[in-house]
């Protein structure tokens, strides 16, 4: 990295109030270079002067949480070195990164949230998070073919953090990133050694259990730099020497989850709706249905060969609600939620290996409610199908 660029991650993290880390340390951050053709064409871009938009997705971690202010997150921090080692282009940061979500999730909504802004850079993060996704791998996988099949061929980055006690989906993802060449960078490969060893405190750069304080964002960022920095060291001053991106390869688990759609109340209407209401828009998810009346009864009619219903937690008078495909076992969604910190939306797979055609997803309110509700409310955010012709 360059001195004027040290020097600005440095004013990053003093403002963080830490220091800079060993080189070991960064060093030992990388995960895999991987195959970087994607990112030397990026930065040769941005070299002819063309602007550039840098975007992240991911969880709470990815969105902020704990971070004094916006421009103190990995990832706005992360998108400042664009802005460092290409001073004369414009560049957009986009900040895809919703709280208490994982990656089957993310593969639903990142066409509208993430690729409809065109991303040239993209750094994914949901090794914590997905730590309660049966289908990490397989999801992650959809989100990264969604994005590297994208028209303007962006680079894609996996980035690793983790809980503390070191839980991450780490493992998990590394496959899926080797199977496609993407560089891979472990905040958890970095600092856990440090912590075990007794060098670093977990509360030096965590503010709890799971969030970066600002110092940890800064230092998440000082990870991306280094990759980041380490890819231009190389870059070909002649743009005909930039070597070639290879074809995405056929999938490791299955593409299944490439082929995304994601419903609300404006983009679908019931095919039967008895006692459900429209709700005011939530999040980027838009306006969804609720219902507090048990035996209430919404159904609507998709295709693809995976269904699932995004839905809402809290500790509140919420209820229970089942979810079925046609004539398939029904799934049960507990809408209360035993914590105090606020609500989440959680991603309920209920149908997959389903025929070509049409199908009909119904979603019904039950007379029984956890011990500790007060009520029967239960609130629907979206209804999502994947594979055949989603999109």
């Amino acid at each position: 990295m360059s001195c004027a660029m040290w020097v600005g991650l440095a004013i990053s993290v003093l403002n963080a109030g830490g220091a800079a880390l060993s080189d070991e340390i960064i060093a030992r951050s990388l995960v895999d270079l991987g195959d970087t053709s994607r990112l030397q064409r990026v930065m040769a871009k941005a070299q002819a002067g063309e602007p550039v938009t840098v975007g992240v997705i991911g969880g709470s971690i990815t969105q902020g949480a704990m971070a004094s202010a916006p421009e103190k997150n990995w990832g706005a921090i992360t998108a400042d070195w664009w802005r460092r080692a290409f001073p004369e282009i414009e560049v957009t940061f986009v900040n895809a990164g919703i709280g208490a979500t994982c990656s089957d999730l993310g593969a639903h909504r990142a066409r509208k949230d993430l690729l409809s802004e065109h991303p040239d850079v993209v750094v994914m993060e949901y090794a914590v998070n997905d730590s309660i996704n049966p289908l990490a791998a397989e999801t992650l996988e959809g989100l990264i073919r969604q994005t590297l099949a994208e028209p303007q061929q962006p680079a894609v980055v996996l980035f690793f953090t983790c809980a503390d006690g070191g839980g991450s989906r780490q493992p998990e993802h590394m496959p899926v990133g080797e199977h496609y060449g993407l560089p891979m960078v472990s905040m958890r490969d970095a600092l856990w050694p440090e912590v075990e060893a007794g060098r670093l405190a977990w509360s030096d750069f965590e503010a709890d259990d799971v969030h970066p304080n600002d110092l940890g964002h800064a230092w998440c960022a000082q990870f991306l730099w280094a990759l980041f920095d380490r890819v231009k060291a190389d870059l070909p001053e002649d743009p005909a020497a930039l070597p070639e991106i290879a074809p995405m390869p056929e999938p490791l688990i299955s593409d299944l989850f490439q082929h995304t759609a994601m419903y609300n109340a404006d983009t679908i209407e019931p095919a039967h709706n008895e006692g459900f209401e429209r709700t005011e828009p939530f999040q980027s998810y838009g306006p969804g249905w609720r219902a507090e009346t048990p035996g209430s009864e919404i159904a609507f009619t998709v295709e693809g060969e995976a269904v699932s219903v995004l839905y809402w937690r809290i500790k509140g008078p919420m209820g229970r609600a089942i979810a079925w495909v046609d004539d398939r076992d029904p799934v049960e969604m507990e809408g209360w939620f035993n914590a105090d910190w606020g609500g989440f939306t959680p991603f309920q797979l209920v149908a997959r290996d389903l025929e070509p055609g049409p199908h009909t997803l119904r979603i019904r309110v039950l007379d029984e409610r956890h011990p500790e509700s007060a009520g029967h409310e239960f609130r629907i955010h979206a209804v999502m199908t994947a594979g055949g012709d989603a999109q």
